[in-house]
């Protein structure tokens, strides 16, 4: 059992506690979902439970943690990972080896398991997380989707009597965070491993949870029920719930099996799907544009790593103002198209223009001036004091005069971390800065690189409204993503990658719709091109509505 009792944590120099008077149990066995806003909490509560907080991270703490009888205050983590095993939101911070296989034997060696014991339990979590394949790769070489759930093996290795996750499936395409959580769920009904998941995307997640614990920030009580009971009273809901409340329905859904039996209920459906309803704008014509007024152009482009092919005869064409998402599963060769474009990298064969310049023969600065990148680890790219000094670097370093940030601070919803200090803040506020970093030198092309790590839906829907307005005031956006509901909310195309090459390229909604891996929950429930989004469901209903 685990029990929180009155437990008050305050990060160093803060002025209000991140938890406050929190009392929680958790059962042995129990499969607990924990969700709020960023910067709820989330990931301190979850780093009490193996002592990180307070033992690494300092501040004030009070009340008392349990987890089986240990007392994560009296010991330190590397004690307590024989009985939490903790993957965190970045899973690079907590690789120590080179290759995957000895990195998921480091923690037992640590212990000083018997060696037979350790080729056994490698081999397990090998099978266990379908990275058999990535044995002998090093992990300097895996995509992020892949890091992911090598970082989750390496703590299963010491079979732990809690598995406590921090976002898992943030970086995971997905068929791949499918697989993960279909792992989870298998670990916690077949071994009664106990499960405490943090997680933004609850559309991949929810169906899996006994119980929702939903942390509405500091100063407020937080929720924990059954999913239904929970979901009913928050708005941090998927498409599918949200549709669910917004059309009345007696249940709450928690798949899209169980909203379909709604949809069936529906005395409108078959008037809607039979009627002529106009589609909503995402997934507008797209066409090939000429190189001369194309922003970004790929003529055959080749590119490897260590001998591994990852982009394999890439061509195409970015007209103006296109809002364009690069999907596909991890490993398929998006943050590699992202980087060729920018100039990080150059092409093996084939050429990669940016207004018509080479990028193998331009100064990154040149291309910069025209190019803003947000990337996966938006950590790289912080390094000032206070989120406003990384504001005025970018425009410095771009020959503007400072300016007034708050605007766009505000609608980023960073206005009250303007002279915070951007590493202490949490993974989706440091996404929010290193955005906000790049907008304010008004690039003409937006490069975005998995953009909603770590944002709650409200945050999502923000974002999606200010690449909105970037794209009707011309600027053109490219963004890497597994977030299909964002792509469908937002992208104008879709470019799905395998393997390094262009599979699909087309109108978001045409590529979208009955997409077995890429189609949206709401497309999921209804089967058809003409819905993507809860906006969809409902325009059509009122406009049926409007008509009978």
């Amino acid at each position: 059992m685990i029990e929180f009792r009155d437990v008050t944590y305050a990060y160093p120099e803060a002025l209000s506690p991140v938890l406050n008077h929190l009392n929680m149990s958790v059962e042995e066995g129990e499969f607990i979902l924990v969700v709020g806003p960023s910067g709820a909490g989330k990931s301190t509560l979850l780093r009490c439970l193996n002592g990180l907080v307070p033992l690494f991270y300092g501040g004030r703490f009070g009340g008392q943690v349990q987890v089986f009888g240990n007392d994560p205050l009296e010991k330190e983590p590397r004690e307590m990972s024989r009985v939490v095993g903790f993957v965190f939101q970045d899973p690079e911070t907590q690789f120590v080896v080179d290759t995957v296989e000895g990195e998921l034997a480091f923690a037992m060696e640590n212990h000083n398991l018997p060696p037979l014991l350790m080729r056994k339990r490698v081999e397990e979590v090998l099978d266990q997380l379908n990275i058999a394949h990535l044995r002998n790769r090093e992990v300097s070489t895996l995509s992020g989707g892949e890091k992911q759930r090598v970082a989750i093996a390496s703590v299963l290795t010491l079979s732990p009597r809690v598995l406590v996750l921090d976002e898992p499936t943030s970086q995971l395409d997905p068929q791949a965070a499918e697989e993960v959580l279909t792992t989870l769920q298998k670990l916690n009904a077949d071994l009664g491993l106990t499960i405490i998941l943090s997680e933004h995307r609850l559309e991949r997640v929810v169906q899996y949870a006994d119980r929702i614990l939903y942390m509405p920030g500091v100063g407020q009580e937080p929720i924990s029920g059954s999913p239904q009971k929970v979901l009913q009273h928050i708005d941090l809901t998927p498409p599918l719930i949200t549709l669910a409340k917004e059309l009345g329905w007696d249940e709450i859904p928690l798949t899209i099996k169980a909203g379909r039996k709604q949809v069936r209920r529906m005395p409108l459906v078959a008037k809607i799907l039979s009627s002529e309803i106009p589609p909503s704008t995402a997934g507008s014509e797209q066409g090939d544009a000429p190189h001369s007024s194309s922003p970004i152009a790929m003529e055959n482009v080749w590119f490897s790593y260590n001998g591994h092919d990852a982009l394999r005869g890439v061509s195409l064409s970015v007209r103006p103002g296109e809002f364009i998402a690069l999907m596909g599963r991890n490993g398929s060769g998006k943050t590699t198209l992202l980087k060729q474009i920018l100039g990080l990298l150059h092409p093996k064969r084939g050429i990669v223009r940016v207004y018509g310049l080479d990028t193998s023969h331009t100064d990154l600065e040149h291309i910069v001036s025209h190019v803003g990148y947000v990337p996966q680890n938006p950590g790289s790219l912080l390094f000032a004091e206070t989120v406003r000094e990384e504001l005025d670097f970018t425009r410095l370093s771009h020959k503007m005069p400072k300016g007034d940030y708050m605007p766009l601070l505000t609608k980023l919803g960073l206005a009250a971390h303007a002279e915070s200090y951007p590493r202490d803040l949490s993974v989706g506020e440091r996404q929010r800065v290193a955005l906000a970093a790049i907008l304010v030198a008004d690039p003409e092309i937006i490069l975005l690189d998995e953009p909603t790590r770590g944002l709650d839906y409200v945050q999502k829907r923000s974002l999606a409204n200010l690449l909105q307005k970037q794209k009707a005031e011309g600027h053109t956006v490219l963004m890497a993503t597994h977030d299909v509901e964002l792509v469908a909310t937002c992208a104008d195309r879709v470019i799905i990658l395998g393997d390094g090459e262009v599979i699909v390229d087309g109108p978001a909604r045409e590529v979208m719709a009955g997409s077995m891996v890429f189609a949206s929950q709401i497309n999921k429930l209804f089967r058809h091109p003409r819905f993507l989004t809860v906006e969809d469901v409902l325009h059509a209903v009122g406009s049926s509505k409007s008509h009978s």
